[in-house]
């Protein structure tokens, strides 16, 4: 065992010089065509575009009863909870990390630990929602990942041994970051978390391979973005904004709006879609006005940084639903013509369907059973908010504490960061959604430092008796919910599609399970052990396909959940990464009944 100042690398076992003869590098070919191979899964979101519909037919609604696990593998120690990652599989390794900010690389047919690496965190991060990482990216012979003191470490793929690693913020000041980072055009695009503490979001583009920042784009109006030659920074405004314009004062300057779910790629506008969270505080009225541009989605150009397009979906957002829910890409026809679009189910209820040419709003429709907070969308997909549906101002009854409102969504949201799924055959989005309301009021806040900047409270409680979360199927084209599955207890993992005309996701309760795509039927279920909150991929090795889905209860239900955390109360944490299969005489007696 070695160790650094930073982190600890494990000895890399004989297994990674097996594994890694004939490892071949990730070229930008590779994350591009990610969509369409079936022998490995080397970007988050299975493709660029984030669609997470795997072309594999091997396993499908016949056959999907036989599915089998052929290997588990444990995290191990006591960190064993808040597994949100989705893994990564290259040249027969898995790639995936692990809460606390801990990778891993793995034999993908033997189960076996290749190496491992521990990121050596400070007392004092402050993740906003739980100590949760959600995945890598692997670029030539590298994989990268960031951690929760808001660094970006990148490891030799093969060996696990530290390339690079570069701050990309303080983490004093409230900053981290969870997300996985994207590779686009030989650039590695990474946010922020930390929209609680006051800080101000960020996306930013480093160089792979040495880790220097070739720019940043704030994402608070009035912070101006820069492009870096030669390490020198160069200012670069585009559609920056003024300072002041849509904030009161100097408030824009501790803005929020994190970047903190990562991004998504359309090669074919060349354009980087990111989301941002909440702006700061929650109490909204103290910052009269949109407060650009938190709670929106940006087009951002990879090759600069600059803002093309912004969608806002809450402006003024009094509820903490922000807006960084992926947006994803797809085309329908429609009168015969293509449009190009990209669809995204925020928190705040609404389901958007955008231009994604120029972010004009085609439609926009509930995807949750009541929305409390609008009665609508305008014919631009601005809310039209319901009166007395914003929490109160204390400053109005001369208290500490504003006049409260039952809102619904409750901040958690109609859909969290759990990703979505479109199918390219059915043309259905797949989205985790839950049912849940909140009692939320207001009281004073100022600014410091580091310090929770909320100036709110809240009490999360279940909509109903019988269920929180809610699998719905939904056509984009026409608003329509085709099925639904509904789950007593919030679903909090992501969802992946594929050719086989099947749906799978995973459960609080441990159980992953597979839905018929057309019908919503379930079709197959295994307990993992611990609650499922991670996100599910597939790939195919020697003629047959595989599914692997991480497993271990926590993230944010459990710390913010108010009396839905009643619900999950008992649930098991873990930390194990489980894949399956279908055996090849399983698929043969499909083939051979077809």
């Amino acid at each position: 065992m070695r160790s650094n100042p930073i982190g600890r690398q494990f000895a890399v076992s004989t297994i990674a010089l097996a594994v890694s003869f004939g490892a071949h590098a990730v070229t930008d070919e590779d994350i591009l065509n990610d969509h369409n191979t079936a022998d490995d899964v080397v970007s988050y979101g299975m493709g660029v575009q984030g669609q997470r519909f795997s072309t594999l037919d091997i396993l499908n609604t016949d056959n999907v009863k036989s599915l089998q696990p052929v290997w588990a593998f444990s995290f191990g120690g006591e960190k064993m909870r808040g597994q949100e990652s989705q893994p990564l599989i290259k040249d027969g390794v898995m790639y995936v990390t692990a809460s606390y900010s801990r990778a891993y690389a793995i034999d993908a047919k033997t189960g076996e630990e290749v190496w491992q690496y521990e990121a050596r965190l400070p007392d004092g991060i402050m993740p906003c929602c739980d100590v949760i990482n959600r995945g890598g990216a692997l670029y030539e012979d590298l994989f990268i990942f960031a951690t929760l003191d808001a660094k970006l470490v990148a490891l030799n793929k093969d060996t696990g041994k530290v390339v690079w690693i570069k701050e990309v913020a303080d983490y004093q000041e409230g900053y981290s970051i969870t997300a996985a980072p994207i590779i686009v055009k030989g650039k590695l695009i990474t946010g922020v978390s930390g929209g609680e503490f006051g800080i101000v979001g960020k996306i930013e583009a480093y160089d792979p391979t040495s880790g220097d920042k070739l720019w940043t784009r704030p994402t608070v109006e009035g912070h101006m973005g820069y492009v870096y030659q030669d390490g020198e920074a160069i200012e670069n405004g585009i559609s920056g904004g003024e300072a002041g314009k849509t904030w009161p004062g100097d408030m824009w300057k501790t803005g929020g709006a994190a970047t903190w779910l990562g991004g998504t790629y359309d090669p074919e506008t060349d354009t980087l879609f990111f989301g941002t969270g909440n702006p700061a505080p929650w109490n909204s009225h103290l910052r009269p006005g949109d407060n650009l541009f938190s709670s929106s989605r940006l087009a951002i150009d990879p090759d600069d940084g600059s803002i093309k397009w912004h969608f806002q979906t809450t402006p003024n957002d009094g509820w903490d639903y922000d807006g960084v829910n992926e947006l994803i890409s797809f085309d329908y026809e429609e009168n015969g013509e293509v449009i190009k679009a990209a669809a995204t189910a925020d928190r705040n209820g609404f389901f958007y369907v955008l231009d994604r040419t120029n972010g004009s709003f085609i439609r926009g429709f509930p995807f949750v059973d009541e929305i409390s907070w609008a009665e609508g969308l305008d014919e631009n997909g601005r809310p039209i908010y319901t009166d007395d549906g914003r929490p109160g101002n204390p400053a109005d009854v001369d208290s500490e504490k504003g006049e409260p409102v039952v809102a619904q969504p409750a901040f958690l949201g109609g859909k969290n960061w759990m990703p979505m799924a479109y199918n390219q055959d059915t043309e259905l989005f797949y989205v985790p959604s839950n049912e849940w309301a909140m009692d939320i009021w207001n009281e004073p806040v100022s600014y410091k430092k580091g310090a929770a900047y909320l100036g709110a409270g809240f009490t999360i409680k279940p909509a109903n008796d019988e269920y929180i979360g809610v699998l719905r199927a939904i056509d984009p084209k026409t608003g329509e919910e085709v099925w639904r599955y509904e789950n007593r207890a919030p679903l909090w993992g992501g969802v992946m599609t594929t050719s086989g005309n099947l749906v799978f996701t995973g459960t609080p309760e441990g159980y992953l399970k597979a839905f018929d795509a057309t019908t919503g039927e379930e079709l197959y279920r295994f307990n993992t052990g611990s609650g499922v909150v991670g996100t599910p991929i597939t790939w195919s090795m020697d003629g047959e396909q595989y599914v692997s889905i991480t497993s271990g209860w926590g993230g944010a239900v459990p710390l913010w959940g108010g009396e839905v955390a009643k619900v999950v109360k008992n649930f098991n944490q873990g930390g194990m990464l489980w894949t399956f299969k279908l055996p090849k005489e399983a698929a043969s007696q499909d083939v051979a009944s077809r």
